[in-house]
């Protein structure tokens, strides 16, 4: 009887234990559609608080359970240290000239997954309104440190007023100039002080946050437009950025697809009125 009774425990235990392991079919799956549908963070390191352009991209990637979490940082020398020790997964704050720049400087492992825009820099004026009513021997403004001189003289170039030498690259100088036909005088001067001069010169080149600060409208008071198309190279685009070990993460290729969309263009040409021109096309 004792050697029944064992049997029947140890055949209970063993039927119990089997059932365990195989588990409920119908809550298994449940539960894993409950980890299907488990969201996903992203960590997206930016510079100061303007990041309206972001605001459809999170919309969209809620849809597919992936979460934009937006990291503001107040310098740009913290951004590319933060992404390359893990703190954040990509960052778009920088252009590739400055990547470049940080890469060699630190040895960070960090590269380019999607370009985004560029940062208008056009020419305005209080007396004309078309560059081609600029005279003989008028001066312009533009700023004097050497990166934003050299996208104003490439705007310039562009506008048809000089010619630089093209061994000059995106980022030329004053000596540069090969030909100006019209004697034009440049007046340098510090990048947040070119706007004060606009009552004292013929145009001005001025960069697209300093316009926006004192109330120009870059998409409708330049009397001539930057493009993307002035320059050699992506120099000035700005990118979004990941580790290089995870250039191919797929979660982050959408992120990139969403950005590079519709939605955010629209953003660029009212929020920002056409401060920024989208550098993926």
């Amino acid at each position: 009887m004792k050697s029944k009774k064992l049997l029947s425990v140890v055949t209970t235990l063993l039927v119990a234990a089997a059932l365990t392991a195989c588990g409920n079919p119908q809550e298994d799956s449940v539960n894993s559609g409950k980890n299907e549908e488990k969201e996903t963070t992203v960590k997206v390191g930016v510079v100061g608080e303007s990041n309206e352009m972001w605001e459809p991209v999170i919309e969209e990637m809620k849809k597919e359970g992936i979460n934009i979490e937006l990291i503001s940082f107040t310098d740009y020398g913290t951004p590319n240290r933060a992404l390359d020790n893990g703190e954040t997964d990509l960052n778009a704050f920088q252009h590739y000239a400055y990547l470049n720049s940080e890469v060699e400087s630190h040895g960070y492992d960090i590269t380019s997954i999607g370009d985004t825009f560029i940062s208008a820099m056009n020419i305005y004026s209080d007396k004309i309104s078309d560059v081609s009513e600029i005279s003989d021997g008028g001066k312009i403004a533009v700023p004097n440190d050497a990166t934003n001189e050299g996208r104003a003289l490439k705007v310039i170039e562009a506008a048809g007023l000089i010619e630089i030498d093209p061994a000059a690259g995106d980022s030329p100088e004053l000596k540069d100039i090969v030909s100006n036909p019209l004697n034009l005088e440049f007046v340098e001067v510090d990048a947040g002080n070119v706007y004060a001069l606009l009552p004292d010169v013929a145009a001005a080149v001025i960069n697209c946050n300093y316009a926006l600060d004192f109330g120009l409208n870059p998409g409708e008071d330049a009397i001539f437009q930057d493009s993307v198309s002035f320059y050699y190279g992506k120099s000035y685009v700005n990118l979004i950025a990941a580790r290089t070990e995870d250039a191919d993460n797929e979660i982050y290729k959408k992120i990139v697809k969403a950005y590079q969309s519709d939605a955010v263009k629209e953003v660029y040409t009212t929020t920002f009125k056409g401060s920024y021109l989208p550098a993926w096309e």
